[in-house]
């Protein structure tokens, strides 16, 4: 017997998800959530093969909600649904340890598929998510701060980057000022990583 935890915000649909899962021979909802407040206590509680979970993009912290499934049961599967992904989203959250994503959108069956996959030991990625995490989102750096993050990422100071690229100190400081906002980096190592991770650089 399969055994799944459901965690949905949507009263309505978290019936659906219910429902149909508790309606197949071989899978048992051992507990359904309203939040993921609770969500790593019921986990821990129940051991479930599969967690399906709410990740969407909109969620809060979602890398995180599902550290802390797999902290709380590193055996169980993590089943994230959602309505979009951004590129970043799908390369964090299957880095993070999620075995399968979904669409908010995705027919129940196809939904009680992946769960029977992932209690397998599969893997389920639906096509809009594999598609987003195979194309490299748009660059939202200009050609003038590529150029400023590319001799940055050689850790030269900044006189030195300005040296090299012909441009004022006050300059550098500028461009790398905007790299670090537009990729929402804390400082400039992480910028270069993060530029790197897209494709941007």
């Amino acid at each position: 017997m399969i055994r799944v935890v459901v965690a949905e915000e949507m009263g309505l649909l978290r019936t659906a998800l219910c429902a149909a899962l508790s309606s197949q021979e071989d899978i048992e909802v051992a507990a359904e959530v309203t939040g993921v407040a609770e969500l790593s206590a019921v986990v821990r509680r129940h051991r479930p093969d599969v967690v399906v979970v709410d990740l969407a993009s909109d969620a809060p912290q979602p890398v995180e909600v599902v550290a802390e499934i797999i902290g709380a049961a590193p055996e169980t599967a993590v089943l994230g649904m959602g309505r979009r992904w951004s590129q970043a989203a799908v390369g964090d959250l299957l880095a993070a340890g999620v075995r399968g994503l979904v669409g908010k959108d995705a027919s129940l069956e196809a939904l009680v598929e992946a769960v029977r996959e992932l209690a397998a030991g599969g893997k389920v990625i639906d096509a809009a998510a594999a598609v987003t995490a195979l194309r490299p989102p748009s660059s939202p750096l200009t050609r003038r701060e590529v150029e400023v993050l590319r001799v940055a990422a050689e850790g030269l100071p900044l006189k030195e980057i300005a040296r090299r690229l012909f441009i004022a100190h006050g300059t550098v400081r500028n461009h790398l000022s905007a790299v670090m906002r537009k990729t929402g980096a804390r400082n400039r190592m992480e910028a270069v990583w993060r530029a790197r991770r897209d494709g941007w650089i």
